[in-house]
């Protein structure tokens, strides 16, 4: 998954005091914002790293950094286990009508076990990503390209607290089940304040049933070691610096090259095939949502992920999604999350790509 970091105050200082750090695997925070009333700004310079063979420990406790993690498990067929870590620079330079990769953070307050999976935990993430937004110095909603956040779900604990201290009951007494909950709420979150759904078309009774609403920038992982959400969005703005841009787009379905070759040209990628490693080394990240269509098939060709006994329907989809993304990329390092609940139409999902420009 991705994370993103904070910026140093002092302009060409290479320490990073705030890191974001996202992670493929078998806070509240704000980034400084330089007065705009200036002829010259210190505008933020994101740049993305790939670190590989990291080992099963990532120790940062001598360093002195504030890093924003997300991580989420799951690299089943040919996809690599990585990191993606996003570091952000402060530079003096002439503002211009270019916009470069941007990234901006923010969190939900803790949300208590009974508003996981419901309405409340829609609007509190709705609210936190219009202030990751303004984080980010994104003036337009179209240059959003990727809301990606980490959630809470339920325990056993949880539920019973909720019922022993309020006398309340939770959206579910399935903790697995609430996982998806979870994931659809923040999801419908980040639709609801994007304008991609109206206010009047939500109630608890379409989270997690009413697949038809969804959002395709929306990337949502649930995890039992936080009580709140963290909202990280990507995109683009003339308010920073760089040569990183990122684009998005929509696979229909599991199989739908042509949405990931339209992110590409949007990126100025030609593609004339699979990309030799020149064009490969461009790319940055890749980022994708996958889920096995409820309908059972694929174009009206049946398929057993959700009958397999052995392999969780979500393993199948990110193998499958992982593999056809891999096959035009040229690698395998790619991020594939499972559980698209509300994340782009059923059987498919988001994509996004960031890349530095072709100079």
């Amino acid at each position: 998954m991705l994370e993103e970091t904070r910026t140093t105050r002092e302009a060409d200082d290479r320490m990073i005091r705030k890191a974001l750090l996202q992670g493929r695997d078998d806070g509240s925070r704000r980034f400084d914002d330089p007065a705009s009333e200036r002829r010259f700004r210190q505008d933020a310079r994101p740049s993305v790293e790939k670190l590989h063979n990291f080992g099963a420990r990532l120790d940062l406790r001598c360093e002195k950094v504030d890093v924003a993690i997300v991580m989420s498990g799951g690299t089943e067929g040919g996809l690599s286990p990585h990191f993606l870590v996003f570091g952000v620079r402060e530079y003096r330079h002439s503002r211009g009508q270019r916009k470069s990769l941007a990234i901006g953070t923010a969190s939900t307050p803790v949300l208590l076990p009974e508003q996981i999976g419901r309405m409340p935990q829609v609007e509190l993430t709705a609210a936190a990503v219009r202030a990751a937004i303004e984080s980010a110095a994104i003036a337009d909603d179209a240059d959003v390209h990727w809301v990606q956040i980490k959630c809470p779900l339920l325990t056993s604990e949880r539920i019973a607290d909720a019922a022993a201290s309020r006398g309340a009951a939770t959206a579910t007494g399935n903790t697995y089940a609430s996982m998806a909950l979870s994931r659809g709420a923040s999801a419908l979150g980040v639709a609801l304040a994007l304008g991609e759904v109206d206010r009047e078309a939500l109630d608890d009774r379409e989270i997690g049933r009413e697949l038809g609403l969804w959002s395709p920038r929306a990337s949502a992982s649930a995890g039992v070691e936080l009580l709140h959400s963290e909202i990280i969005v990507l995109g683009n703005s003339a308010a920073w610096s760089g040569d990183n841009v990122i684009a998005h787009g929509v696979m229909r379905d599991a199989i739908d090259l042509p949405s990931v070759i339209g992110v590409l040209s949007a990126l100025e990628i030609t593609i004339s095939g699979q990309l030799d490693e020149a064009e490969a080394s461009c790319i940055l990240a890749v980022l994708a949502k996958a889920e096995a269509s409820r309908s059972g098939t694929i174009r009206g060709a049946r398929h057993v992920m959700w009958d397999d006994s052995d392999i969780q329907a979500s393993r199948h989809a990110r193998a499958l999604v992982g593999g056809v993304l891999a096959g035009i990329i040229g690698r395998t390092d790619l991020f594939v999350s499972g559980g698209a609940e509300h994340q782009g139409p059923d059987g498919g999902g988001p994509i996004a790509v960031i890349a530095r420009r072709p100079r």
